[in-house]
């Protein structure tokens, strides 16, 4: 049996009756880039995940720089970032000239630890990202305490976290505002690359959307120096299909993460993942550690299971981020985990017999060599 990471073939035949037509209207239209197409799905997810404003732009990382512009952060601004995550969080800072902070996350969830996180505040801190990784929403409560007391402002990456909620309220609708992705294998993934900004400050959205349009807010007026940045049609057709559906794949998401608790619950020297009682997860990833790593992984490769790392290599370890000035051990947590994470297979439409596989040979894999 081959059972993959993740399934975007079959995402992509439950939405093609529904895209095609979508798609020849554009293509019969011409309206490549913005028009109606673009300001429809803008809109639904706006409503679908409860915030005032979306404004679509070309990828996940952009998305990230453009919210931490529209917030204020400028050269030589310190920003506070959890070393377990994808690097294009900590990129996204330095793309503006800010200072990447590095900050160790908590031992049960892998999030940024609001302790770890208010030690680093100093005179220059200008912002605070927490991540919502593998799907789980960070604690904005503490978090949110922070910004309001030191001053500092929260611009959330919820590139994994499409859809979840924490105490009810949307990841990606606590702070000034937040990027997200639509890279392919995200929960609501595009047709290639996409993202979009989230907020509920009207100033901050149409900031945004001027820096993404070459600083112009009208054809051939830059009243500041921007970039390009922009949603197409096509994705956006993409996008909305696969919206209609997203609380649908992110239920049968938390049923298999369920289904591997219950299947791993018994396995010595494996832990899984701990869901926090005030979220509601979408399980972008689900994420267990092990011992001995890299050698299960290499099992599970073999028996056709495509399990991956992420991620394997923390940020300050990086040849890219070396110029910090961290090293081994100054972020212990995120340095363990590592060491002994491991992604398995996860999506919609993964079938109970598909995971059955992946708990035998997982279980195998995990037993004590002689």
């Amino acid at each position: 049996m081959r059972v993959p990471l993740v399934d975007l073939v079959a995402q992509q035949r439950e939405i093609a009756d529904e895209v095609g037509p979508r798609l020849q209207a554009v293509f019969d239209s011409a309206a490549f880039i913005g028009g109606a197409a673009v300001t429809e799905f803008e809109d639904a997810y706006a409503r679908h995940i409860g915030v005032e404003h979306v404004v679509g732009v070309a990828n996940g990382t952009d998305a990230l720089e453009l919210a931490l512009r529209a917030a204020g952060v400028g050269v030589a601004d310190e920003v506070i970032v959890p070393a377990n995550t994808f690097i294009a969080t900590v990129e996204a800072v330095s793309r503006i000239g800010a200072v990447p902070v590095l900050v160790d996350v908590d031992a049960r969830q892998l999030l940024i630890d609001p302790v770890e996180a208010e030690r680093a505040i100093t005179a220059r801190t200008k912002a605070i990202v927490p991540v919502h990784l593998f799907g789980q929403t960070a604690p904005m409560e503490r978090l949110s305490k922070l910004s309001e007391e030191y001053g500092v402002v929260l611009v959330e990456d919820a590139a994994q976290a499409q859809g979840a909620r924490r105490s009810g309220r949307p990841a990606g609708g606590f702070g000034i505002a937040a990027g997200t992705s639509f890279y392919p294998g995200k929960n609501l993934g595009a047709a290639g690359d996409a993202g979009a900004v989230l907020s509920n400050d009207a100033d901050v959205a149409a900031r945004v959307r001027t820096i993404a349009a070459h600083g112009s807010d009208r054809k051939y007026v830059h009243d500041v120096v921007g970039f390009n940045s922009r949603l197409d049609a096509v994705q956006a057709v993409v996008l909305h299909a696969k919206l209609g559906r997203l609380t649908e794949w992110n239920r049968l998401r938390r049923n298999a993460a369920a289904r591997y608790v219950e299947l791993l619950a018994d396995v010595g020297g494996l832990g899984l993942p701990v869901s926090d009682p005030m979220n509601d997860d979408v399980w972008h990833l689900f994420v267990v550690q092990v011992d001995e790593r890299d050698r299960v992984l290499a099992e599970l490769n073999a028996a056709g299971i495509g399990a991956g790392i992420h991620y394997p290599t923390p940020v300050h370890l990086t040849g890219a981020y070396a110029h910090l000035g961290r090293g081994v051990g100054d972020f212990p947590t995120t340095e363990a985990a590592a060491q002994r994470i491991l992604s398995l297979p996860l999506y919609p439409h993964i079938t109970a017999h598909q995971q059955e596989y992946v708990a035998d040979v997982l279980t195998r894999a995990c037993r004590p060599r002689p």
